[in-house]
This record gives C-alpha cells, structure tokens and sequence, in this order.
C-alpha cells in the first residue's frame, strides 16, 4: 500500500474521531474505519502522527474541550460529559495533566497561563556546569515571523508542562540550560504577531508554525551538539498543542541572544 494510501486512511479516523468526539471509539472501531487489522493500523497510525490513536483522540478530546471552556457557559461537568469522559475526576486530573492548569484555571485565565514550565535558568553560576542544549529555530521565507515557544518534552506530543522550555521574540538561536539526563524531544510552536490573543489550538492551522526535532540524548558521557529547527505549518496529522501558553500581549519576553 503507498503512503499516499495509508495518509488518507489515517485522514479517514482522525476525521472520524473529530466527529464522535463524545462516544466510546475503541481501537477495532478505528480500525474498520481504516480498513486495516487492528495491529497494523496501530502501527500505521503511530508511523504517520507520531502517537497512537488513543493518545490523539484524547488529545483531540481535551482540544475541544479547552474550545467548550472558552467560547461556552456550560460547567465542566457538562463538558467533560461532552468529550466522552464518565468522570468529571478523571476528565478534569487529565486536563491538568495536559494543558498545565485545571479546566477552571483555564477559563479563569481566559484560555491561557501564567506559567510554562520551568524557564532555562540563565548560563552562570551552577548552572553553566550542566548540559546546555543550544540550537537554531528557521523559519520558511514563505511563513510569517512570530514569537516562538520552544520547549523541551519526554514525548514528541506537545502536552504537559515542559521539563525545560523558552520564549523567543522571533525564530532564531535559543539556549537551554540546566537540561536534566534523558531522552528528550525540542517542540517548537509558533503563531504571527498581532495573533497572540488566539489561544492554542484556536489560531487558523494555515497560520500556525511547528517544528520537532529529536530524540535527543542527554547524559554525562553525551554532547548533545547544536540543533538547528525547520518550522512548517501545522499539518491535519499533528496532535493538538494541549499546553496552555503565556499571554504574551503582557508577558516580558526572552529575547533571543546572538
């Protein structure tokens, strides 16, 4: 079977998904919808998104729900109902888990937060002994410049807070410093300027720019060596960026050095 073929399978249940978000998709339901063994499309699945399809209908699940939190009155038991959790609990500790702040936080916030994650401490002091990971984030002449949010994830999903992560005023060089041991992929997300009112997920996907690269290994006998970054736009087989980002209308930005 060509990728093309497989491409458009896989479009089928993401397609799929969006449309039942609240009812119960099993695997076997995906797969039929595909037109594959349940063990192949897993495998195909995971090959073309980069997670599996539990993972991306759940965070298509949370996207939409960050969506209902935002632009509707209904309470979050509702909503939690309404992306097919049976319990407001277990709905609620994974939105946490994933957006970086409660489902009431988010609405109280407006669909942002007032943190990340832990910022990159500064290259002294301590700190400059550790492993710093320095790289380059690109930009296509044909995309438009915005601020950039890189951040540092023990998965290629961007979702949860980032163990290591910073803000840049425009595509360019960036430090991390003080990056802990372990396999680790750079997610980089980008929206224009005069855009950063729109919260993730709710910006016009033609306008957003991602970028990934990794894994990468960090550990006392590796040098993990500069990275260089290409952004392109976000594309239908990406999962949802679930993190709630900085409000950076009013948040005082790192300004990329170099």
């Amino acid at each position: 079977m060509t990728s093309t073929a497989i491409e458009h399978a896989v479009h089928r249940v993401i397609d799929d998904m969006r449309t039942n978000l609240g009812q119960d998709l099993t695997i076997d339901d995906m797969a039929r919808t595909a037109m594959f063994s349940k063990f192949h499309f897993t495998r195909v699945f995971k090959d073309v998104t980069g997670t599996s399809p539990g993972r991306f209908l759940s965070a298509l699940r949370l996207q939409e729900a960050k969506r209902l939190l935002i632009d509707t009155e209904f309470s979050v038991a509702d909503i939690s109902s309404m992306v097919g959790y049976s319990s407001v609990g277990t709905f609620s500790s994974r939105f946490k888990a994933c957006v970086g702040v409660s489902p009431s936080v988010y609405r109280e916030l407006g669909g942002f937060a007032d943190s990340i994650g832990p910022e990159s401490p500064a290259g002294s002091g301590a700190s400059s002994a550790r492993t710093t990971l320095r790289g380059q984030v690109h930009l296509p002449e044909d995309r438009s410049e915005g601020h950039c949010y890189v951040g540092l994830f023990p998965t290629p999903v961007p979702q949860g807070r980032p163990t290591r992560c910073r803000v840049l005023n425009a595509p360019g060089p960036f430090e991390l410093n003080d990056v802990p041991d372990g396999t680790w992929y750079l997610l980089v997300h980008s929206v224009p300027y005069g855009q950063e009112h729109l919260t993730s997920g709710s910006c016009d996907r033609d306008s957003v720019s991602v970028g990934r690269y990794g894994p990468v290994t960090v550990g006392a006998d590796t040098l993990p060596l500069p990275v260089d970054i290409m952004l392109r736009p976000l594309d239908v087989f990406d999962p949802p960026v679930l993190l709630a980002l900085l409000d950076l209308r009013s948040a005082a930005l790192e300004v990329a050095a170099g």
